[in-house]
């Protein structure tokens, strides 16, 4: 006997399927992060959590329409109340990535203006429902006058246009935020191996990909060829699975260690910061020398700027400037440097023949084997191992 499948909607098929149940693990995720920015008031748990939420918003038009709403209503008026948002999802992008690395940010009333090129298309599109609705026999049509003589057929491909140039301008400057965060960590930690916020970097790989796969899958469309629904599928199911990557990363991401970045002093016009003398510079050398060689303060393996700076008694400023000139190193190789010298000492004491090269590594304040042996490599041209064998 043969199964004929429903017809009509829901038709949970193969194609509507997996597009509901992402969608809906999509929106368990964004009530996490937003009852955690509740309790928490986290500010990038909101501006994640909107991210998602529009991504999920996406992804109606192909899961309803795979699940058979436009052949079961014929008549439909749904495609007027969804509004595309890739205006807004450019620059809550950049501000979720700013927020996050660099945490002294603040969000302002004059950053709703990145949203009014969205807010004037939304007007459109309310006007284009308000002209539509009031015309003869518009119940008998799926889409009204405006819509195919005015929508289709100049504000879409405008809408494009605009939006794909603000997902590329705040794409690249979410890059150079990133970017510049990666250099400026090893001037405040001492291991940055769990620091670089690797899931950041793929957060913008992965929506840039599929950003660039939708600019294809259009140019192919428009120049190329008709695509089909169905092969316009992948592009949606692709993104529903970055869907929950993102909410899952981005849920159990831990950003607190990013507290100890400081806030840049303000430069005033016309004022000039006196630098340091070289004798003062070379006595907070001395002092900074002296809890290194003496205290090991660097067998602490979360060691940062800011705990070296209270224990000096000078500002994360004047103890960075006095690493960079002193030393001629930026903070975190110059605490490697003393944590290689001390596991040094250690093998000239013969402690490895009780611990592993690994786990001597670690009680000299490294956290991470791969650090370990690329900071040692560096610094002694040798791995650990043949350093020991030279011995």
């Amino acid at each position: 006997m043969m199964l004929i499948p429903l017809q009509g909607f829901p038709n949970f098929n193969s194609y509507s399927t997996p597009l509901l149940i992402l969608a809906l693990q999509g929106l368990l995720l964004v009530l996490l992060l937003f009852s955690r920015f509740v309790k928490n008031r986290k500010v990038p748990d909101i501006l994640l959590a909107v991210i998602l939420l529009i991504m999920c918003y996406h992804r109606t038009t192909y899961t309803i329409g795979f699940m058979g709403w436009y052949d079961t209503f014929k008549n439909t008026k749904i495609n007027y109340f969804l509004v595309s948002m890739e205006m807004l999802t450019a620059p809550l992008i950049f501000f979720y990535v700013k927020r996050v690395v660099t945490p002294y940010f603040k969000l302002s009333k004059r950053h709703l203006l990145h949203g009014v090129p969205w807010l004037l298309f939304f007007l459109a599109k309310a006007i284009i429902y308000i002209y539509d609705v009031q015309q003869p026999g518009f119940e008998d049509y799926q889409n009204g006058y405006l819509v195919e003589n005015f929508q289709w057929k100049y504000l879409d491909p405008l809408v494009t246009i605009v939006a794909s140039a603000q997902m590329l301008l705040y794409l690249a400057f979410s890059f150079q935020l990133y970017a510049t965060y990666k250099r400026e960590i090893p001037q405040v930690f001492s291991n940055t191996a769990k620091k670089e916020l690797v899931w950041i970097r793929n957060f913008l790989f992965v929506y840039s990909f599929i950003f660039l796969y939708g600019l294809v899958q259009l140019f192919v469309n428009e120049f190329v060829l008709e695509m089909s629904w169905k092969q316009k599928w992948w592009i949606q199911f692709f993104s529903a699975i970055a869907l929950l990557y993102f909410g899952v990363k981005g849920y159990f991401t831990n950003f607190t260690f990013l507290r100890d970045f400081e806030k840049p002093q303000k430069k005033v016009p016309g004022v000039s910061v006196p630098s340091e003398s070289d004798e003062t510079l070379l006595e907070r050398k001395e002092t900074i020398d002296h809890l290194f060689k003496k205290d090991k303060i660097f067998l602490d393996p979360e060691l940062n700027l800011g705990q070296l700076a209270k224990k000096v008694g000078l500002n994360r400023a004047q103890v960075s400037a006095a690493i960079n000139v002193g030393f001629e190193k930026n903070f975190n190789d110059l605490v490697n440097q003393y944590r290689i010298l001390e596991f040094k000492q250690r093998l000239q004491e013969g402690e490895h023949e009780q611990f592993s090269l690994v786990g001597l590594a670690f009680s000299c304040g490294f956290n991470s084997k791969a650090t370990f042996n690329r900071v040692f490599k560096k610094e002694v041209k040798l791995t650990p191992t043949e350093y020991l064998n030279s011995l």
